[in-house]
């Protein structure tokens, strides 16, 4: 009997054939039978009406950290992706020196925008070899994951901290051995950057960019002693067009690699139409020769989120960053003169390359806002604000920032989104110079979301510009891929291939409006150090009492600056823990007084309660055994998650109507049903 059999879907196989009807068998994980299916499966699914494609492919993520703390890769699974390949960019978090882990974080958060907070708590820096990293991740995970190896990581753990320097002859070879190793454990390939967008956390350029020439092309040719693997680079003419020199790199390290090379990203713009032209010669002169050099782009454009008051692109015009990166009060004070204001428009002015699209500041859609002054303006276009207020575009915008006190979430409207440009980027997929990539997911957090294009692409090649076929668009994102990276049994349905499989409405598949949340952890810098001081081994003991107050000073901040301001502009909020957790680890846990517990967090609170609240129940043995890397309050003996355990349940049973308590030991697909209809039905009751 097979485990799963999907009956009657048209099937859109990877392979660019036209889609055909059939049933789909799954046994132990990989296709068994294609076409009528007989025998019943274990499980039934009704594919009528719906289409069935291979599992996609992201190419180019940022998953590294993450993964950490989120094994399904989120919002990437919920479009359809089961497969990311992560270590891009020449940053990987293995190899990595003991004590370096702090460096690293910091990098990883100026030069990926990963919140640093999330990387301090969500990880504990614990692994040296590349294998010790991934052994931390395999079996963890809910989605398919592989990592190239990155420079940076290579260099720093070779050279040290003085890395902003070309490296000796031993080093270079030790970074040879160091990645044949890595590579052996399970490593992709090999990642560089040699591009000026890239620095870390002191504003230091990232040590791969002090890499010489010899140095590059040394590591490169110890990808080619491994088949199955692949490159990848980033350069500065991969965002401003390249020169002759880097053109002549780029040929060399695909002729040294002997493996597949792609780069990130391709811009299409009919505004700049030799631009793109240029960057996919090298792909062409490559081919030539018998070498790949592919160039990825995005099948949609990204929603890019910019804000005044974070490091996001901005920061990268000539000259802003000296501004940008003042403290608050200084750069108030600065942004409110009209000579600052004046200099700052004219070095963006000077901006000719990718970044431009970021000055058309007239073009600016008004996000969320945080002040009364700003109050209906959400939704609405620069220039049309600035033109009722007869001001200049841009004066206008930072009157709006510093009035949020830089909170202002900002959507630069795209300039490349016009029918001639689509049209361009349409003939780039017909050749083979291009694939479908570079979502940056794990990354940018702040400024930008790319994870969704799969989904995205589908809705629009299904209902909107229609500008491919939905086979070619599956190909696309699946065996195309899977190809370039050497990924065996996937990319296509295909009996004994694996099972990565996605099951779309054709008629619906498309993706969401993009909205903010606050999901990482950490919520807000405050809470971040409290639960440092609260969750950390190295703090020792707390008395009860110490351990209750801080908790409710963390619910205070929480509401004050995230929870409260959420709710005032109509949003939905969903918090891990709150009010309840604290009366049942602190009152019940540490033997305090429950009442007690209540009248103080109600009061931090402001008396806000959630209208619904969901507990995973689970016997505390069971639980515990699931945890390998427990907190300091994990830690506690059995007795006291029994008493924790008790609490909440006794809680919900005075209280039925808020509560609503599930098995946790019971399937994830039925329980996320659930939990869904609840909340649809708590929805429609407050609407």
């Amino acid at each position: 009997m097979a485990d799963l059999v999907i009956r009657g879907a048209l099937i859109v196989d990877g392979t660019g054939d036209e889609p055909r009807t059939a049933d789909v068998a799954v046994t132990d994980g990989r296709i068994s039978a294609i076409g009528e299916v007989g025998e019943a499966g274990d499980r039934e699914v009704d594919g009528t009406g719906l289409m069935l494609a291979p599992g996609f492919i992201d190419p180019h993520t940022h998953y590294d950290a993450q993964l950490h703390w989120d094994p399904t890769a989120s919002p990437s699974n919920l479009h359809g992706v089961t497969t990311i390949v992560g270590g891009n960019c020449g940053f990987t978090l293995a190899p990595l020196q003991p004590g370096d882990g702090d460096y690293v974080a910091r990098m990883m958060a100026k030069v990926e925008g990963m919140p640093l907070e999330a990387l301090e708590l969500g990880l504990d820096w614990g692994w040296e070899s590349f294998g010790d990293f991934l052994d931390r991740l395999d079996g963890a995970m809910a989605i398919n994951a592989g990592f190239l190896v990155g420079h940076s990581a290579l260099r720093r753990y070779v050279v040290g901290a003085d890395g902003q320097r070309e490296a000796t002859a031993e080093e270079i070879e030790a970074m040879a051995q160091l990645l044949r190793s890595s590579i052996e454990a399970g490593g992709m390939g090999f990642s560089t950057s040699l591009s000026f967008t890239h620095s870390d956390g002191d504003g230091v350029p990232v040590t791969s960019r002090f890499a010489n020439r010899d140095e590059v092309l040394t590591l490169t040719a110890v990808v080619s002693e491994y088949e199955g693997t692949s490159l990848e680079f980033v350069m500065d003419g991969c965002l401003n067009g390249y020169t002759e020199e880097e053109e002549d790199y780029i040929l060399e390290m695909a002729r040294v690699g002997k493996r597949p090379l792609n780069w990130n990203v391709l811009t299409v713009d009919s505004r700049k139409p030799d631009e793109y032209l240029h960057q996919l010669e090298v792909g062409a002169r490559a081919a030539e020769e018998g070498h790949a050099v592919v160039a990825l782009t995005m099948p949609t454009l990204p929603g890019m989120t910019q804000s005044f008051g974070t490091h996001c692109g901005l920061w990268l015009l000539p000259g802003w960053k000296h501004i940008m990166g003042l403290p608050l009060d200084q750069k108030k004070e600065y942004l409110a003169q009209s000579g600052v204001r004046h200099l700052l428009a004219e070095l963006a002015a000077s901006e000719t390359g990718a970044l431009s699209r970021l000055t058309t500041f007239a073009r600016f859609e008004i996000g969320d806002t945080f002040s009364e002054a700003n109050e209906g303006l959400k939704g609405r276009v620069v220039e049309d604000i600035a033109a009722e207020r007869g001001q200049d575009p841009f004066d206008t915008l930072v009157d709006i920032v510093l009035a949020d006190d830089f909170q202002t979430i900002l959507w630069p409207l795209p300039t490349d989104d016009d029918d001639a440009s689509w049209k361009l980027r349409r003939q780039v997929w017909d050749g083979d110079g291009a694939m479908l990539g570079g979502s940056d997911a794990g990354a940018h957090l702040d400024r930008m979301l790319g994870s969704n294009y799969p989904t995205k692409f589908l809705g629009d090649t299904l209902r909107g510009k229609r500008l491919v076929s939905v086979e070619r668009a599956v190909q696309m994102m699946t065996q195309v891929p899977a190809r370039l990276f050497g990924l065996t049994d996937r990319g296509t349905i295909e009996v004994g291939n694996h099972a990565d499989l996605v099951l779309f409405d054709p008629a619906t598949v498309d993706s969401g409006p993009i909205t903010m949340r606050s999901d990482l952890p950490g919520d807000t810098e405050v809470g971040r150090q409290l639960r440092q001081i609260l969750l950390g081994h190295q703090t020792g003991a707390i008395d009860p009492r110490t351990e209750a107050l801080l908790y409710a000073a963390d619910r205070a901040e929480h509401v004050a600056s995230v929870v409260g301001p959420a709710l005032d502009r109509g949003a939905v909020c969903i918090t891990d823990r709150y009010i309840d957790s604290s009366i049942a680890y602190q009152g019940a846990g540490r033997v305090l007084d429950p009442e007690d517990i209540e009248r103080i967090s109600k009061w931090a609170t402001g008396d806000l309660w959630p209208d619904l609240t969901i507990v995973l129940d689970i016997n505390p043995e069971i639980g515990l055994a699931r945890i390998s890397d427990r907190d300091r309050l994990e830690a506690e003996p059995l007795l006291y998650h029994e008493r924790v355990r008790n609490a909440f349940l006794l809680i919900a049973a005075d209280d039925p109507d808020r509560y609503l308590v599930l098995d946790a030991t019971q399937d994830v697909d039925g329980l996320a049903a659930t939990v869904r209809e609840r909340v649809l039905a708590e929805l429609d009751r407050r609407a």
